[in-house]
C-alpha cells in the first residue's frame, strides 16, 4: 500500500475515532456521573477512564486481527460486533437501573427525621436529624457498592465494540499491509481513548461545584439515571 493511501487512511481513522467517541455519550457520561457521586479523585477518574477505554478498543482490535487471520468477511465481523454492542447496551442499562434503585433505597434510608424531646422546664423541642455525606458515617454496603462501580464499568466497556474500526482494518489487510493494519488500529485507539479521557477531565473540572452533583440524598439516583439513559441510547441506536 502506497504512502499517500496509508496517510489518508490513518487521518480518516483519527477523525473517525474522535467523532465516534464525541457523538457517543456512553463513552464519557458514566465516568463523569460516577466519579462525582463516588467522590473519585481526578487521578483515579483518569486511570479508570483509561482502563475502560483500552478495554473498549483492544477487544475490537483482537476481533479484527482474528478475523483477518481467519479470512472472515467484514459482514461476519460486523455481525459479531453488533452482538457485542447489544450485550454492552443491556449491561449498561441494567447497571444503571440497578444503581438507580439502590440510590432510591439509600435516599429513603437516609431521609431526615425528627425527634421530639421534653426538657425539665416542660417545653418540648423538635430536633431534625439527617445524614449528610460529607460528615455522616459511611455504611459498609455503601462503600462496597461504590467500590464495585469501576470494575462493573470496565467489564461493560470490554463488551462495548468500536464499530467503525473493523471496516478500517479490512482495507490495509486486503492490501497485505500488516504495518498498515497496526498503524490504523493504533491511531484509532489512541484518539478514541484520548477523546474519552479529555472529555471526562473537562467535565470533571467543570462540574465540581455544579448543584446537580451536590444533591446529597439523591445524587446516586441522578448518577444511576445518567447511566440508564446512556444504556437506553445504545439500545435505541442513538
Amino acid at each position: 500500500m502506497d504512502t499517500t493511501t496509508l496517510t489518508a487512511l490513518v487521518g480518516f481513522a483519527a477523525v473517525l475515532g474522535f467523532s465516534h467517541t464525541l457523538m457517543g455519550p456512553d463513552h464519557y457520561l458514566p465516568f463523569v456521573a460516577m466519579s462525582r457521586i463516588g467522590r473519585w479523585s481526578l487521578p483515579k477518574t483518569v486511570v479508570i477512564t483509561l482502563a475502560c477505554g483500552v478495554g473498549h478498543v483492544v477487544g475490537s482490535v483482537i476481533l479484527g486481527v482474528l478475523g483477518i487471520a481467519l479470512g472472515a468477511a467484514v459482514g461476519k465481523l460486523e455481525w459479531f460486533e453488533g452482538i457485542r454492542g447489544n450485550v454492552a447496551g443491556w449491561l449498561l442499562l441494567g447497571f444503571g437501573l440497578a444503581y438507580t434503585v439502590w440510590g432510591i433505597h439509600r435516599a429513603i434510608r437516609n431521609r431526615p427525621h425528627t425527634h421530639r424531646h421534653v426538657h425539665a422546664d416542660g417545653i418540648a423541642h423538635a430536633h431534625r436529624h439527617g445524614h449528610v455525606e460529607d460528615h455522616a458515617h459511611v455504611h459498609a454496603d455503601d462503600q462496597k457498592a461504590v467500590s464495585m462501580t469501576p470494575w462493573i464499568l470496565f467489564t461493560i466497556f470490554i463488551f462495548g465494540p468500536c464499530e467503525p474500526l473493523i471496516p478500517l482494518l479490512m482495507y490495509p489487510a486486503a492490501k497485505l499491509s500488516l504495518w498498515g493494519v497496526g498503524l490504523v488500529a493504533l491511531v484509532f485507539g489512541v484518539v478514541t481513548i484520548a477523546t474519552m479521557t479529555g472529555i471526562v477531565v473537562v467535565a470533571y473540572l467543570g462540574l465540581t461545584k455544579a448543584a446537580f452533583f451536590r444533591l446529597e440524598r439523591y445524587g446516586h439516583v441522578a448518577a444511576g439515571l445518567v447511566v440508564t439513559a446512556c444504556g437506553a441510547a445504545i439500545k435505541l441506536g442513538l
